[in-house]
C-alpha cells in the first residue's frame, strides 16, 4: 500500500497547483490523475484568457507544463481512478483501479464538473471545431459571428448576454415555450436585440463541411404542429448545467443542492476534518481555470495549516 501525506484526486489546474504548492511546502503528496488526465482543458483548442500566455496556449499544452512542474518539485503522479473512498477514519484510505491502495493523512478533492451534454453524436463530431459549454472560455473566437445557445435557465441566459456583446447574433434554443432563468435574467436576455429566442424547439442535430455551420431543430416536437428548421451557426454552446463529479465519495462529503462539495466558509475545509475541495467540484460560480487553480493554492495552504496543527508537518 503506497503512503502519503496528501493524496489530490484530479489533475485539472486546482489539481496541479495544489501539488505544486503542496510540494513547495514539503508536503509529501500524491496525484491521481483520473479518467482524464488534465482535466477538460485538455479538449479545449486554445486558451487566451490564462495570465501568462499573451499568444494564448492550448490546453493541454498548459496541462502539461502544469504537470511538469508538479513533478519538478516533488509531487507523485500517478494513472488512475478512484474507485472507492473510506472517509470515516484518518488516515483514510482510497482504493484505486479496483486493485490498489493508497494510505492519505489528508485529501483534497478536485475532480471539478461534467458538463451536461444533449446526446448528440455532433457534439462530439464538432468538439473544437464550434461546439462549447463554455461561453467565458471560447466566446472570443465567435466575434461577429453568429452563434446559439441550448437552454432556458440562468445559465443559458448568462451566456447568451455574454455573448451578445461579442457575437453578431445569438440564438437560444429553448425546449419549453417560457424561460426558467430569474426575472432580472429574462429581461437582460429579451432586451438584448442581437438575441433570439427560439421557443418549444430542439436540436436534432448540426451540420458543416469544416467545424460547425448550422444546427438542424424540430419546433413543437411530439404535436400537430410539429415542424423542422435549419438556423446558420457558427457556433453552439451547451448550457443545460454541469454535474459535479462526486460520485465516487459515496455521500461521505456533504453537498449543497446542486451537488457541488460544500466547504466552510472561505476555506476549502469540508465537513470530514483532513479533507478540501477545490476547483470546479466546489465552485458552482466561476467554473474558470484561473479560479480553480487559485482554489487548489487556498488547498495546499489549508492542508498545510491542518498539518501543522496536528503536529504532523
Amino acid at each position: 500500500m503506497e503512503k502519503t501525506k496528501c493524496l489530490i484526486i484530479g489533475s485539472g489546474p486546482a489539481g496541479y497547483t495544489a501539488a505544486i504548492y503542496a510540494s513547495r511546502a514539503n508536503i509529501d503528496n500524491v496525484l491521481l490523475e483520473g479518467i482524464q488526465p488534465g482535466g477538460q482543458l485538455t479538449v479545449t483548442t486554445e486558451i487566451e484568457n490564462f495570465p501568462g500566455f499573451p499568444d494564448g496556449i492550448d490546453g493541454f499544452g498548459l496541462m502539461e507544463n502544469m504537470k511538469a512542474q508538479a513533478i519538478k518539485f516533488g509531487s507523485r503522479v500517478r494513472e488512475g481512478e478512484i474507485t472507492s473512498i473510506d472517509l470515516s477514519k484518518s488516515p483514510f484510505v482510497a482504493e484505486v483501479d479496483g486493485d490498489k491502495e493508497i494510505e492519505a493523512q489528508t485529501v483534497i478533492i478536485a475532480t471539478g464538473a461534467s458538463a451536461k451534454y444533449l446526446g448528440l453524436a455532433d457534439e462530439k463530431k464538432y468538439a473544437g471545431q464550434g461546439v462549447s459549454a463554455c461561453a467565458t472560455c471560447d466566446g472570443f473566437f465567435y466575434r461577429n459571428k453568429v452563434v446559439a445557445v441550448v437552454g432556458g435557465g440562468d445559465t443559458a441566459c448568462e451566456e447568451a448576454s455574454y455573448l451578445s456583446n461579442i457575437a453578431k447574433k445569438v440564438y437560444m434554443i429553448v425546449r419549453k415555450d417560457y424561460l426558467r432563468a430569474s426575472q432580472i435574467m429574462q429581461k437582460r436576455v429579451e432586451e438584448k436585440e442581437n438575441i433570439e429566442i427560439l421557443f418549444n424547439c430542439n436540436t436534432l442535430g448540426l451540420f458543416g463541411e469544416n467545424g460547425v455551420e448550422g444546427a438542424h431543430l424540430v419546433k413543437f416536437k411530439g404535436t400537430d404542429k410539429e415542424e423542422t428548421l435549419d438556423i446558420d451557426i457558427d457556433g453552439f454552446f451547451l448550457a443545460i448545467g454541469h454535474k459535479p463529479n462526486t460520485d465516487f465519495l459515496g455521500g461521505q462529503i456533504d453537498l449543497d443542492a446542486h451537488g457541488y462539495i460544500d466547504v466552510k466558509g472561505k476555506s476549502t475545509a469540508t465537513n470530514v476534518p483532513g479533507v478540501f475541495a477545490a476547483g470546479d467540484v466546489a465552485d458552482p460560480t466561476y467554473r474558470q481555470a484561473v479560479s480553480a487553480a487559485g482554489m487548489g493554492c487556498h488547498a495546499a495552504l489549508d492542508v498545510q495549516a491542518y498539518l501543522v496543527e496536528k503536529g504532523e508537518l
